[in-house]
């Protein structure tokens, strides 16, 4: 059992770098479109009690639900209260325990391979930045290891233990819970299987109820059936939605390869992994975990310095791995978050890699500066995670970061609010928000105090101005013509208070009535004495 001690000591370890490079400032990056759109969507089931699936804009609830117990312990009801700790704190929860499960394979990988996946996993770039979004990602990532190591538990316990099944069962419905793309993990996992299978097993794949118990698996498939329909039918509450659960890969399908936004080429994710740089920024790479995983797959293939491993195990990594990467490189719609499946699979393999090289190497000195050198590499590692989740964290000199609004909401949100209560409505000051495609995003959430602000696609000429109007450029003729002849009976000079960058090269412009603009500026004067005491008199 000192291995075992060991191992959890050393993870243990990684898991609180882990949480040391994930927690801090959670609030301080600008919330993003995507993480905007499920905190509302979050919204409506915190403040209704209901949430109601939605195939054709939504992934699946499983983030919602988990996102309403850390409301709930956060003491939080009313969604104008929610922070973006509230939100955030959820992925960083799965992240974390992402860490963690590692220790589920410890005697599959070996204790030395499973510490190092596991400092990997704590370190890596990518894995710190989106465990800090508010996204389904990191969920579906951790939800599908835990379909893997939970699989593997039940064919490594003697008797084939029941609970391992269920476990393996419950982590397969809450993938299909939670993004449709599980189905490409899962068509990963199967071939994988098959081939590992054939390896071990000569030229056929005979023998299943050697490895596996019927039953168990009918109970494992039972359990991922009510786990999935509990979460879409929003615990039986809206039956449609298990239904519409399949239906969504319609959606998905039309979606993976005709929005031009995200058409990206095969090498794309590659590229993010390897090298990466953008202008002034600084290089980013990943390239560490992507040779030692190159490095696990040879020694793998070969039989090399698996002492201490189990090589089915370590098997199905060496075919699951590359599959997971290929699909995903050949879809064309490509978001950054994406490529975390795979690269959770890059990062066992690699744990494997870091213990084949040192293994494979025999001279001390050698060995040595081989050691140091992967500690100076995990060292760039973690130092890119903490410069990309902490200084460049809505840069493009960034890759991971993808359509990020700039600082400039934060700022016009706080130059709302301080208007809003310099004027006699406060937070009941109407707000116009006028986008072509509601090219608004993040804004709902940051306006989400505020009780009447209306979201429109054109302007209604039939509808009176608000007192507060944020529009795009593309409108803004028609705007002018709009504000300068209002309804009978209502007059008011409008004045521009902020021009900001909503994401890189999309502009917003913002406009409030002379009134709202004068108690704007009274409310920022400050009073003579107070200014008297800044400067020392």
């Amino acid at each position: 059992m000192k291995w075992w001690i060991r191992c959890c000591v050393l993870a243990a370890v990684a898991t609180i770098g882990a949480a040391a490079l994930r927690l801090p400032r959670l609030e301080q990056r600008p919330m993003h479109g995507d993480e905007a759109v499920h905190a509302v969507k979050f919204g409506e089931l915190l403040q209704k009690n209901h949430y109601h699936y939605d195939p054709d804009e939504y992934h699946g609830p499983t983030l919602n639900y988990f996102t309403l117990v850390a409301a709930r312990l956060g003491g939080k009801s009313n969604f104008a209260d929610v922070t973006e700790f509230t939100l955030r704190i959820v992925p960083v929860f799965f992240g974390i325990l992402l860490v963690v499960m590692v220790l589920l394979l410890a005697d599959g990988l070996g204790c030395p391979a499973a510490v190092v996946a596991a400092v990997l996993t704590a370190i890596s770039p990518a894995f710190i930045f989106y465990s800090r979004y508010y996204i389904q990602e990191m969920l579906l990532v951790c939800f599908t290891f835990g379909v893997i190591a939970c699989g593997y538990r039940y064919i490594r316990s003697r008797d084939r233990k029941l609970i391992w099944a269920l476990l393996t069962g419950m982590f397969l419905g809450l993938c299909h819970a939670t993004k449709e793309t599980f189905i490409i993990a899962l068509g990963a996992m199967v071939p994988a299987l098959v081939l590992t299978r054939v390896r071990f097993a000569g030229s056929s794949i005979t023998g299943i109820k050697e490895v596996v118990r019927p039953w168990h698996i009918a109970a494992g498939a039972g359990i991922a059936a009510v786990v999935s329909a509990l979460f879409f039918s929003s615990f039986f509450s809206n039956p449609v939605g298990i239904i519409d659960s399949i239906r969504a890969y319609v959606t998905y399908a039309n979606r993976a390869g005709q929005n031009p936004w995200h058409i990206h080429p095969w090498y794309y994710y590659l590229q993010m992994l390897l090298y990466w740089k953008c202008g002034s920024g600084p290089i980013w790479s990943e390239g560490l975990i992507v040779v030692l995983a190159v490095a696990g797959f040879v020694g793998i293939m070969r039989g090399r310095a698996l002492a201490g491993m189990d090589s089915r195990l370590v098997t199905f990594l060496a075919f699951y791995t590359p599959a997971m990467t290929a699909a995903y490189s050949a879809i064309p719609y490509k978001t950054p978050w994406c490529f975390l499946g795979f690269l959770h699979g890059m990062i066992l393999l690699a744990g494997v890699g870091a213990v084949v090289v040192l293994r494979m190497v025999r001279p001390v000195t050698i060995r040595v500066l081989v050691v140091l050198l992967l500690a100076a590499g995990g060292f760039h590692l973690a130092w890119q995670g903490y410069q990309g989740s902490y200084r460049f964290y809505a840069d493009s000199r960034n890759p991971l970061v993808y359509a990020h609004p700039t600082e400039d909401v934060v700022g016009l949100t706080k130059q709302i609010e301080e208007a809003a209560k310099a004027h006699p409505t406060g937070y009941d000051t109407a707000i116009e928000v006028i986008c072509p495609g509601d090219d608004y995003w993040p804004l709902p959430w940051y306006l989400r105090s505020f009780k009447r602000v209306y979201w429109w696609n054109r302007i209604d000429p039939n509808v009176p101005p608000a007192p507060v109007i944020i529009a795009s450029p593309a409108v803004e003729e028609e705007l002018m013509k709009y504000i300068d002849s209002p309804p009978p009976g209502q007059k008011n000079l409008y004045v521009p208070l902020s021009r900001i960058r909503l994401r890189p090269k999309v502009e917003l412009r913002c406009y409030v009535t002379s009134d709202v603009y004068d108690g704007y500026q009274r409310h920022l004067r400050p009073l003579p004495d107070v200014l008297d005491k800044k400067v020392g008199r």
